[in-house]
């Protein structure tokens, strides 16, 4: 019997690393205060000092028969504590020798000054002037730092003298002693109470900024690891897409400013697909990473950039330039994976070992300013080495009149291509996963050439937003999307993928309007999907279209959330329905601290009070660990693969179609 939805989530993980124990925060805490401590301490003694010595002035008038004693006896104390304090500080004396120095100061200074003051023959001004005493166990307990038992000690021996000089002095005068005594208690009572609260809540202080320390520790370390985890291919271990287009910026940038050459190589495993099928996944897997590690170690003397560029594809990064350069470190990798020698008998070309094909471009001089040119000469190399019988390394050849830039290509394509019916929207279903139905179908764009090849959507999208054509493309889409699946009910929602380019341009939220009207499509049937890879700092202009849009019913929907640095802005700034998670990170669950990482993320969004859908479910397994993550909606090739619109309805009555629909209705039942 299947088990019920979990009705919360997992436990919070623990956090990095152990926290110390009692007696190491202690420690920890007078090593931390050590030189504040030292400094106010010694600082409080010469201000002590001071206030000491101005005090002779009230000697003068109500002990002036005794006031060369009792000055003397002050400057001695004084200028004695003093010297003693600036040795120890000089000599690098810790925190609590310091106190134990103005402690026994202070001591000293109600001690020398109360011995000659007893000789006066003013007794009845000493009778008052002994509440003087009193101003010491303040000093003890308020003005200095002391640590609780240093400060109670301290007071005591005050309160001892005072007592012993009472006893000398006013014999026999109980109502004096017991109102002088009665006073020096409360003020030790009193002060001594505050010096312990005060005492406390320092160390209370101290105890917050660690623990707020170890919390801002913990909190970078899992952004770091989060960082790691979004630029970190899954499977290889080496750069994904991501991490390499930020290298790829970053050399061209070097190349237009400081003319630092580097060549681009694509390295693409020939056959994989049958690999895979023949061997199935896991081998294609222990494939891609031998040949990863294989390419890296290869790699190693020239100090190239390797990343996972597709399914089967690679990309090189190398300050390698010239033609003689370049082909030979694209032979070396060639020959590399070759002599590996890994068994693929199911390739019809003659040979039966695993291969790549090659295919790679550099700059040079009068290349021209766009980046994605240097990236399409070396796709067009690795295309003709793969044309040329695979197992094989092509270098793009500026000088070649066959050779031509293929982003202009497509391009010219992108203006013609709704007219000519080249381009076209294919629907992946996206299930509830609460009630195992169908909750919506994402309508994904598909472009083919003029003779009927494929083009895919990583080349031709960036393009259109480039040259704008996204903008037509994309009101297309969502009209083709209102009549294919909305209008004939073949999906109770259908979700479009909106640019920022769409988003910008005057009237789009009035056309979408037309297009709802149009068709006789209400606006709560369609989401659109932004993605977070923008900075929405400053976008009034887009937050302005997306409110008009929520007003046409409308639902917003948040793309490839945790891939760019502007997802915790969108959330910030929009209340979007719902949040999509990448699926990198879904993919990175096999390793526990990717499975935290997904889990952070979810109870991040789930505090704002989003929907979560998380695409890329490929397995059994993924799809359990959805369950106990309690997501809301899923979308991946093992409930459904992106299929046109005619084949979308009729997929639900296959076998193929029974299985994926059962997959997702595992999660509704018990």
């Amino acid at each position: 019997m299947k088990q019920p939805l979990p009705q919360t989530m997992e436990a919070a993980p623990a956090p990095l690393g152990e926290l110390p124990t009692p007696a190491e925060v202690w420690k920890l805490y007078r090593t931390r205060t050590e030189e504040t401590r030292a400094a106010a301490t010694r600082h409080g003694l010469w201000v002590s000092v001071f206030v000491y010595l101005l005090f002779a002035f009230s000697d003068y008038v109500l002990l002036q028969d005794v006031i060369v004693e009792t000055t003397i006896a002050r400057l001695v104390v004084g200028i004695g504590a003093l010297v003693m304090m600036e040795i120890q500080v000089a000599s690098g004396t810790k925190a609590q020798w310091l106190d134990l120095t103005c402690a026994l100061a202070l001591i000293a200074g109600y001690g020398f000054w109360l011995y000659p003051a007893t000789g006066t023959a003013e007794i009845d001004n000493l009778r008052f002037y002994m509440v003087f005493g009193a101003i010491f166990m303040m000093g003890a307990n308020l003005f200095f730092s002391f640590e609780f038992w240093l400060s109670v000690v301290t007071s005591c021996v005050v309160m001892a003298m005072f007592a012993l000089a009472v006893s000398q002095v006013f014999p026999g005068e109980f109502y004096y002693s017991v109102a002088f005594g009665t006073f020096y208690i409360a003020c030790f009572t009193f002060t001594s109470y505050v010096n312990w609260r005060l005492n406390r809540e320092r160390y209370q202080v101290f105890l917050n900024a660690l623990e707020a320390e170890h919390q801002h520790r913990e909190a970078t370390e899992r952004g770091r690891a989060l960082f790691r985890l979004s630029h970190t291919d899954y499977l290889t271990g080496i750069d994904n897409r991501r991490a390499i287009d930020q290298r790829l910026r970053d050399c061209w940038s070097a190349w237009q400013t400081s003319g630092t050459a580097f060549s681009v190589i694509l390295v693409d495993v020939d056959f994989f697909k049958k690999y895979n099928d023949c061997y199935g996944h896991q081998a294609g897997d222990r494939c891609l990473v031998l040949v990863t590690n294989a390419l890296n170690e290869a790699l190693l003397p020239y100090n190239a950039s390797l990343g996972r560029y597709g399914g089967e594809e690679f990309i090189v990064l190398a300050e390698v330039s010239g033609q003689q350069q370049v082909r030979a470190l694209c032979e070396l990798m060639r020959s590399t994976v070759e002599r590996m020698a890994l068994v693929h008998d199911q390739r019809r070309d003659g040979l039966s070992i695993i291969t790549v094909s090659v295919g790679a471009a550099y700059t040079r001089e009068q290349m021209g300013p766009k980046l994605e040119r240097l990236i399409s000469e070396a796709d067009r190399a690795l295309y003709s080495a793969k044309a040329n019988g695979r197992n094989c390394v092509r270098l793009f050849d500026p000088n070649d009149p066959h050779s031509s830039d293929e982003s202009e290509n497509i391009a010219a394509l992108l203006k013609v291509a709704i007219s000519r019916k080249l381009v076209s929207l294919v629907y992946q279903p996206i299930y509830n996963l609460e009630t195992g139905a169908v909750a919506a179908a994402e309508a994904l764009m598909r472009l083919k050439m003029l003779d009927g090849s494929p083009v895919g959507p990583a080349l031709f999208i960036p393009i259109a937003e480039r040259t704008g054509s996204i903008i037509s493309l994309g009101l297309w889409s969502i009209r083709q999307a209102c009549e294919d699946m909305l209008a004939t009910g073949k999906a109770p929602l259908v979700s479009v993928n909106v640019s920022p380019l769409q988003l910008k341009a005057r009237g789009f939220a009035a056309a979408v309007k037309t297009i709802l009207q149009e068709t006789g499509v209400d606006g709560s049937q369609l989401a659109f999907e932004i993605t977070e890879g923008i900075d929405m700092e400053g976008q009034s202009d887009i937050l302005r279209c997306l409110k008009e849009l929520e007003t046409l019913g409308i639902r917003i929907w948040l793309d490839d959330f945790g891939t760019g640095f502007a997802g915790l802005s969108w959330l910030r700034l929009f209340n979007f329905h719902t949040v999509k998670i990448d699926r990198s990170f879904l993919l990175d669950c096999d390793t526990q601290m990717g499975k935290t990482m997904l889990r952070d993320i979810i109870s991040l969004i789930r505090h704002r009070g989003n929907r979560i859908l998380v695409e890329g479910i490929e397995t059994e397994e993924q799809l359990a660990l959805m369950r106990r993550f309690r997501i809301d909606d899923v979308q991946g090739y093992l409930m459904g693969r992106p299929v046109p619109p005619e084949v979308f309805g009729q997929d639900a009555t296959t076998d193929s179609g029974k299985q994926r629909r059962s997959a997702a209705g595992r999660a509704a039942k018990a």
